[in-house]
């Protein structure tokens, strides 16, 4: 063999196996030995990867809980509360009980009620849309419609209503926020479901005043403050023209949603109201029977 290829083979196995050496050194140096804790929690997650809980994936999620050393805090909106006493089980840990969530569309601007003003042609996204105009009907805090909430949820809880333009959240709904985020008129809350899934809320983000709201929307909020007169439980607060719900005062009694002059204030799931003349009528007839 030539002397100048063996000795060039001999020069590059000789630098190979010093680097491979100095690598392997450096590895055990600078190696990070991880908590096994890590991959139990991370075993009972529920692997949805959607960034609820406020971290990038399951796997940061879990190092999150590990590295903190407690649960306080912390919350898998998918798995829920059962999951969270799991994983406080396996740690040697106690797991604050949260009340579920659902995304809520606070927007009530629908074909019937904010006609169309304009035509929009262009591209089928409401991030490109908002930049653009201020909607269909004129309303520049309305959903816009065309669904980039829709695209953001993993678990197929929300669409778009056909009938109406707006986007309806189902069942399915883990309140995992990524509708919340893709929304550019932050029209879509997370709120809690509330005992037998009952919810009251203002269905509008409208800031304007009282005239120019109505202009373009028949149930926007005009900020008349009568909600607020009438809740004994200082649950609702107005600003910027427009009230908002807390619901964790609000007791459910539903006196604001009855007051509301533009039917703002929707209520969720609860059994029909008596007409006004039965509830009159019903102290009447107890006399009589007594």
């Amino acid at each position: 063999m030539d002397q100048t290829v063996l000795f060039a083979l001999l020069s590059l196995g000789t630098l190979g196996t010093g680097s491979a050496v100095i690598l392997y050194f450096v590895a055990q140096r600078f190696k990070v030995i991880e908590d096994p804790r890590i991959d139990v929690v991370n075993e009972l997650l529920p692997a949805a990867n959607c960034g609820g809980c406020g971290y990038a994936g399951c796997r940061n999620f879990a190092e999150a809980i590990v590295k903190n050393e407690s649960l306080e805090g912390l919350n898998c909106p998918v798995g829920g509360n059962e999951v969270m006493q799991r994983i406080a089980a396996a740690l040697g840990l106690e797991a604050e009980m949260a009340d579920p969530l659902i995304a809520v569309v606070r927007c009530s601007g629908s074909h019937e009620h904010a006609p169309q003003k304009v035509k929009y042609e262009g591209a089928s996204s409401c991030a490109f849309a908002h930049n653009l105009y201020a909607g269909e009907s004129g309303c520049p805090f309305g959903c816009l419609g065309l669904g980039d909430c829709v695209v953001s949820c993993d678990f197929d809880a929300i669409y778009i209503d056909g009938s109406t333009g707006l986007p309806v959240v189902d069942i399915r709904c883990v309140a995992c926020g990524a509708c919340v985020k893709a929304c550019p008129r932050g029209i879509i809350e997370l709120r809690p479901k509330g005992k037998k899934d009952r919810r009251i809320y203002v269905s509008c983000v409208n800031e304007e005043k009282g005239g120019p709201a109505r202009k373009n929307c028949a149930v926007a909020c005009i900020g008349c403050g009568k909600c607020v007169k009438v809740c004994a439980f200082d649950a609702i607060r107005l600003e910027n023209n427009l009230a908002w719900i807390d619901p964790k005062k609000c007791t459910l009694c539903r006196k604001c949603v009855a007051e509301c002059p533009t039917d703002a204030i929707h209520e969720l799931n609860f059994p029909p109201r008596k007409p006004r003349g039965e509830e009159a009528a019903a102290p009447e007839t107890q006399t009589q029977l007594s």
